[in-house]
């Protein structure tokens, strides 16, 4: 899949590169080469950057899981995870990590998110019979990465806000409600291909606490200030964080474990494992990063305006498809996207209200699947890629369906 996948970026860069080359922009060949070195700059940076916190988190998670606290995450969320993952044996201790990120990813914790992610992935790696092939569960907890719900994106309320919003949170509901159905799409795909059942009372009874807990969440918010906002979900981040610190050593130290040792363990696997990461990183971010300055992802865009405005539809929403189209390739890119889209069409515009709802609602699939099967080793990612793709597809239809319920 990989293999295939990465072949076509190549070659749909080298028709763009051929296409605005007769159309005489020889300046494509510059802006090419410049992506590619670029690309090599970044998988390095972003690899070196994850050495220090991928070791920190990898540490104190050995030490949570000696102290038994991990556990107790665990135990929460194992009857649904058991549901969803049913070939990960009960008391494993890839329930423990799962839980870990899921809840980061939640309270948008983007710093503790991805170590805790390559943990998990690393857990489920061990009960993987074949190394270089994904596995069902691998698959699943990846797509529930790529599309997962952040309840509160204060970073694009700060963007807001930094534009000259007149409310820069008042985005927070339609995004919500279009990560809530990436997700839900993306676990509904994945279990169609998987062939898990979600009608049970189990998966049904986890569904209702989860929505009764994001209504009140909502109806908490929903009258706050942006900085009002802002202000609590910080504080709830970085309280919960300290929180698990602490009662990983603390515990740890009461339970008579050599919380150094096993810190200093779980750290050197930290370690190791962002120096892995660099070749798949590179790999990826190169073709991204030809596919982007060969003018692709442009001509792709103006391919949807033709289409949408042959048939008489409001074609509004395309000037924030930019947003939309770089966002499951590269999150700096998109962001970028988003500003360029607010500074043109104006902060509070449809275009710009939109560009923000798709910055916060889908994923960096293509970064994610580098990220998290490169750690591993796996190279066959089977239905991942797809179903992945689909949530993503899911969550831009429902930001431009949200937005135009919102605000006409």
């Amino acid at each position: 899949m990989l293999n295939r996948v990465w072949f076509t970026f190549f070659i749909v860069a080298a028709l763009a590169i051929t296409a605005q080359l007769f159309s005489g922009n020889t300046q494509v060949l510059h802006e090419s080469v410049a992506g590619i070195f670029a690309s090599a700059k970044l998988a390095a940076e972003i690899s070196l950057g994850l050495i220090g916190v991928l070791a920190l988190w990898m540490g104190l998670m050995q030490v949570g899981e000696k102290a038994g606290v991990v556990g107790v995450f665990a135990k929460a969320f194992e009857p649904l995870l058991a549901k969803l993952m049913p070939e990960v044996p009960r008391g494993h201790r890839a329930y423990g990590s799962v839980t870990m990120n899921l809840t980061a990813n939640i309270l948008g914790l983007d710093n503790a998110a991805t170590p805790l992610g390559l943990k998990a992935m690393n857990d489920l790696q061990s009960l993987n019979p074949n190394k270089s092939v994904a596995t069902n569960a691998q698959i699943l907890f990846l797509v529930l990465n790529t599309s997962s719900v952040t309840l509160v994106p204060v970073t694009v309320f700060l963007y807001r806000a930094q534009q000259g919003a007149t409310a820069p949170a008042d985005i927070f509901l339609p995004i919500l409600l279009a990560t809530t159905c990436s997700t839900l799409v993306g676990l509904i795909i994945v279990a169609l291909v998987q062939r898990i059942s979600l009608l049970n009372t189990v998966v049904l009874g986890y569904g209702m606490v989860i929505v009764s807990l994001l209504c009140a969440l909502v109806w908490s918010l929903v009258g706050l200030t942006s900085e009002a906002i802002g202000a609590v979900s910080t504080a709830l981040g970085n309280g919960i964080l300290l929180l698990l610190i602490l009662s990983f050593v603390l515990v740890a130290g009461v339970r008579r474990v050599a919380v150094y040792d096993e810190f200093i363990s779980g750290a050197k696997q930290g370690f190791e494992q962002s120096i892995k990461l660099i070749p798949y990183l590179l790999a990826m971010l190169l073709a991204i990063g030809l596919l982007r300055s060969s003018g692709a992802l442009d001509y792709l865009l103006s391919l949807v305006a033709a289409i949408v405005s042959a048939f008489g539809a409001d074609t509004r929403f395309i000037d924030a498809m930019p947003t939309a189209l770089m966002k499951p390739f590269s999150g700096s890119g998109a962001r970028a996207m988003m500003l360029e889209t607010m500074q043109h069409h104006g902060v509070d515009s449809f275009a710009g209200r939109l560009s923000a709802v798709l910055q916060g609602s889908t994923e960096t699939t293509f970064y994610v699947l580098a990220v998290y099967f490169g750690s591993v080793g796996i190279k066959h990612g089977r239905h991942a890629l797809g179903c992945g793709l689909a949530a993503d597809f899911a969550g831009i239809v429902a930001a431009i369906s949200v937005c135009y319920w919102f605000y006409g």
